[in-house]
C-alpha cells in the first residue's frame, strides 16, 4: 500500500529550472519524493504516482549536482528526512532456506523491489552531501548518531546494489564528519561483538569497517589496533570464516597497508590459530599469508620469518596435496622470492628437509613444484644448499641407525622372553612403562 492520503493525489509539479524562484519549489519536490509506494505486493499500483515521484528524484539528482547556492539552511533537514523516510525500512529475512547466512559469494541475492525508487534516493543524497555547498556544521544537526547507527543496519541488506551505495555514502559521512569518526569506529566494535555472542552475519560488519580504513590517518589510534588485534583475528577462529573470508583478508591486509609495523602481531596471530586438521580453512590461511606478505615490508618480513617458514615446511609436508600444493605456489610468487633470497641462510634450513625429503611425492604436480623450489634455493646459494644437503644425509643415517638398534634391542628382548619369559615379568614393574609391558605380551603370544 503506497501512503498517499485519501483524496489527494501527487501532483506533477513545475520544472525546477523554468521558476526563477526555485527555494521553495526544491523544498516541495523533497516533500513530494517523501510518499512511499508499494513495490511488492501489488508492483501495478499507483503507477502515475509513481512516475511523479521518479521524474521528480530524476529532476533532484540533477539540479542538485549542477546548481550553486540552491541548498540553503531550509533545505537540510528536508533532504535528510527524504533520504530517511525512504531508506530507513526494516530489511526482509533471509532469503536462504531454513534462515541459512547469506554469502554475498555463492547465494544468489534478494534484489530490491523498490529500486526504482531507491537508487535515485541514494544518489541524491550522495550528490547532496559531495556539493560543493553542502556546510558540515547545518548538516550534523541532522545527520547525527542516530542516522548512521540507521545507516549501519543497511549493509545487511541482500541487494548488492545497495550496499555499494551505502558503502560510498558512509565513506563521505565519515571524511566529512569529524565527530562521528570515533562514534563509527565504536559501532563497528560493537558489531563484532555482538557477532561472537549471537552469531550473526559478519562479512558486511568487515565491509563497514574496510570503508573506513581506507581513510585512516597513517598513524592508526589505539582503539584501531584493538579492533585488529583483538576482533579481526578472533575471526579466523570462526567455523564459518569460509562465509567472509575474503573480506576479511581484503580487511587485513588494507590495516598493514596502512601500518605495517601490525605485521608482525598479525602474523604470529595468524599462527597461533592455525588449523590443525581443518585441510580448507589451511589453504584459507596460506591464501591470507600470501596475500600479507606481499604488502609486507623486509624489516618486518625479518621478524616473522622463522615461525613462518616453519609453519610452512609443515604445509608443504601435509598429507593433504592441496595445502601443500598452496604452499608451494609461494615460490611462483617474485616478491616472496626476493625476500626469501634476502634471507636465504635462515630460510633454506627450515625449508631443506621438508623439501627434499618430499621430492618423491605421489602427486605428479607437488612433485614438479618440489623440484622448482629446490632448484630456486640451489641458485640462491649453491654452497649452502650443498651443506643442507650433506646434513640432511647425515640425519637420516643417523635415523636409519637409530632405527637398527631399536630392531636389535626389541629382538633381543624377544629372544630372551621367548626362552625365559619369567625373567621378563620379573623386573617388569622396574625397568618398563605399561606400554612396553603390553608390547612384550604381544610379541609373546605371537
Amino acid at each position: 500500500m503506497s501512503n498517499i492520503p485519501k483524496n489527494q493525489e501527487l501532483q506533477k509539479l513545475p520544472l525546477l529550472k523554468v521558476l526563477p524562484e526555485r527555494d521553495q519549489l526544491f523544498i516541495q519536490k523533497l516533500q513530494q519524493c517523501m510518499v512511499l509506494f508499494d513495490f511488492v505486493q501489488d508492483p501495478l499500483s499507483d503507477l502515475k504516482f509513481k512516475e511523479v515521484k521518479r521524474s521528480a528524484l530524476n529532476e533532484l539528482v540533477e539540479f542538485v549536482s549542477q546548481t550553486r547556492g540552491i541548498l540553503t539552511e531550509e533545505v537540510y533537514p528536508e533532504a535528510v528526512q527524504m533520504f530517511a523516510i525512504n531508506v530507513f525500512r526494516s530489511l526482509p529475512p533471509s532469503s536462504n532456506p531454513n534462515g541459512a547466512e547469506f554469502d554475498p559469494e555463492e547465494d544468489e541475492p534478494a534484489l530490491e523491489a523498490a529500486w526504482p525508487h531507491l537508487q535515485l534516493v541514494y544518489d541524491f543524497f550522495l550528490k547532496f552531501v559531495e556539493s560543493l555547498d553542502f556546510d558540515v556544521n547545518i548538516a550534523k544537526k541532522y545527520i547525527d548518531q542516530s542516522f548512521v547507527l540507521q545507516l549501519l543496519d543497511l549493509f545487511d541488506s541482500e541487494d548488492p546494489r545497495e550496499r555499494d551505495f551505502l558503502k560510498t555514502l558512509l565513506h563521505r559521512i565519515y571524511g566529512k564528519f569529524l565527530g562521528l569518526r570515533a562514534y563509527i569506529r565504536k559501532e563497528i566494535n560493537n558489531i563484532f561483538y555482538r557477532y561472537y555472542v549471537a552469531k550473526q552475519s559478519i562479512s558486511q560488519s568487515i565491509r563497514r569497517l574496510s570503508t573506513i580504513i581506507m581513510l585512516l590517518q597513517a598513524s592508526i589510534v589505539i582503539i584501531i589496533i584493538i579492533i585488529l588485534l583483538l576482533l579481526l583475528l578472533l575471526l579466523f577462529k570462526v567455523k564459518s570464516l569460509s562465509v567472509y573470508h575474503p573480506q576479511l583478508a581484503y580487511c587485513m591486509v588494507q590495516f598493514l597497508e596502512k601500518e605495517g609495523t601490525l605485521t608482525e602481531p598479525v602474523v604470529m596471530g595468524l599462527l597461533k590459530f592455525w588449523p590443525k586438521v581443518h585441510s580448507p580453512k589451511e589453504v584459507m590461511f596460506l591464501n591470507e599469508l600470501e596475500e600479507i606478505l606481499d604488502v609486507i615490508e623486509p624489516t618486518e618480513f625479518h621478524k616473522v620469518m622463522v615461525p613462518l617458514f616453519k609453519q610452512l615446511a609443515k604445509c608443504v609436508t601435509s598429507p593433504h596435496f592441496q595445502v601443500a600444493e598452496r604452499a608451494l605456489y609461494f615460490w611462483n610468487n617474485e616478491y616472496i622470492l626476493s625476500l626469501v633470497s634476502d634471507n636465504v641462510t635462515e630460510i633454506l634450513p627450515i625449508m631443506f628437509a621438508s623439501l627434499y625429503g618430499n621430492k618423491q611425492h605421489w602427486n605428479k604436480t607437488i612433485h614438479g613444484l618440489i623440484y622448482n623450489a629446490l632448484k630456486l634455493f640451489m641458485e640462491m646459494n649453491q654452497k649452502l644448499f650443498d651443506n643442507c644437503a650433506q646434513q640432511f644425509k647425515n640425519e637420516m643415517q643417523k635415523a636409519k641407525e637409530r632405527q637398527r638398534q631399536r630392531e636389535l634391542t626389541w629382538m633381543k628382548i624377544h629372544n630372551i622372553a621367548s626362552k625365559n619369559p619369567e625373567v621378563i615379568f620379573c623386573h617388569c614393574s622396574s625397568s618398563f612403562s605399561s606400554s612396553s609391558i603390553i608390547i612384550i605380551i604381544t610379541i609373546i603370544i605371537i
